[in-house]
């Protein structure tokens, strides 16, 4: 999918730079595309550059909280969740411990540690689906709540904020977390009504009901204030609970005998490799968008766009952030190229850019993660985990659209 998104860039870029030299007599477009190439290489080598720093900072924290026991906390905490979710999985069998630990790691942003436990996963529900070629019931749901992202800590967004030039890089911490909770619940709503599974469980309903109150609270309090004080408080909420986490990672390092500064050097170094490793397929994209916008193929786009939402009486400026939001569910890079994108284009802490960032960390590329964790376990049949996964991700972009306009609009 990522390599027809890629080639449809170029190819609907010379279209229309075609049309415009030809028809419009435009002899600038292809200097301008030219220009876009060679700019947008150099532009994508900086970032990944300047971003090392900040995720060696990072995934070096990340790693003391992997190993401090985090991600076992969590585990223990979601088990009893999980097993009523999926009651054809028996009480203690391999596939529970890897499913939570992946969702674990996916809520610390551990995304390295977790596909290889989402496969992990796959593979153990797999020994018990009676139907090998078509998806399960249990796998299906373990999908969908794996595309809608549930994400604590979303650092790579902070660390891209803050290299694009973002005065509080973090001020976008709680209207992802409301975001990505909405593409979850929506996600299990959605598989539920499908698979009747019985949400009313009085463990489900205390898991939903205390998740629902907690997320309730938040936006009960930041109702009460004006949009100035909002921002300033969830600045502040951010900062502490942020922080908060870093100084829990480590005071557990400390508490277990672990060497904390190692497990962080450790983790820097990956952290390191990590930015080095993004540089050709941020080349590779932001390049590739870069020339369709420089075209006007993607202002052909948006404008259409606009011109309805204009009709219909609506406030246009979310459209800027549109192309995150539209990328999102086929490619995690792309989607990425696009956020910075918008944000080089608006400014980082302009109302698309923040919005392209609230966007990135309200759910996942569905379709890749469709492709890898079905994939790996060489299913044909996949169902409604499509459909359900799709409707999850709008709930998270509509939410992240929604509260955008709430918090900066």
């Amino acid at each position: 999918m990522l390599n027809f998104i890629w080639i449809f860039f170029f190819l609907s870029a010379f279209a229309t730079a075609a049309f415009k030299l030809l028809v419009l007599g435009d002899t600038q477009v292809f200097s301008e595309l030219m220009n876009a190439m060679f700019s947008l290489s150099k532009t994508a080598f900086e970032i990944s550059l300047g971003l090392s720093g900040l995720l060696a900072l990072w995934l070096g924290i990340m790693k003391i909280g992997e190993h401090s026991g985090f991600i076992d906390l969590l585990t223990k905490a979601l088990n009893p969740l999980f097993s009523r979710l999926m009651p054809e999985i028996p009480k203690d069998h391999p596939a529970l411990g890897a499913m939570v630990m992946n969702i674990a790691a996916n809520m610390l942003g551990l995304d390295n540690a977790a596909t290889p436990m989402g496969i992990k996963a796959m593979q153990e529900m797999q020994t018990l689906n009676p139907h090998p070629e078509r998806a399960s019931d249990a796998q299906i749901l373990f999908l969908v709540i794996n595309t809608s992202s549930v994400t604590l800590f979303p650092v790579t967004i902070f660390a891209y904020r803050a290299q694009l030039g973002a005065a509080n890089p973090t001020d976008v911490f709680i209207p992802i977390l409301i975001a990505t909770y909405m593409s979850t619940l929506t996600g299990l709503l959605a598989v539920a009504a499908v698979q009747k599974i019985n949400l009313l469980d009085k463990v489900v309903m205390a898991y939903l009901g205390g998740i629902t109150i907690l997320v309730g609270g938040i936006l009960a309090y930041f109702a009460g204030l004006d949009q100035a004080e909002m921002l300033k408080q969830s600045a502040l909420v951010s900062h502490v609970i942020l922080f908060g986490l870093v100084v829990s990672f480590i005071a557990a390092a400390a508490y277990k005998g672990l060497n904390a500064y190692e497990l962080f050097v450790e983790g820097a170094k990956h952290g390191f490799q990590t930015a080095i490793t993004i540089i050709p397929y941020l080349v590779a994209m932001l390049v590739a968008f870069g020339v369709c916008r420089a075209s006007g193929a993607l202002e052909l786009i948006t404008d259409g766009v606009r011109l309805l939402v204009n009709a219909a009486g609506i406030d246009n400026r979310f459209i800027d952030g549109l192309p995150t939001a539209l990328m999102k569910p086929f490619s995690g890079s792309g989607a990425r190229a696009m956020m910075i994108d918008t944000m080089q284009t608006h400014g980082a802490d302009s109302f698309a850019g923040r919005l392209a960032s609230v966007v990135q960390g309200s759910t996942e590329t569905t379709f890749y993660v469709l492709a890898v964790y079905f994939g790996a376990v060489n299913i044909k049949q996949i169902r409604h985990a499509a459909a359900c996964g799709i409707v999850a991700d709008l709930g998270g972009i509509v939410t992240a659209i929604l509260v955008t306009y709430w918090f900066f609009g």
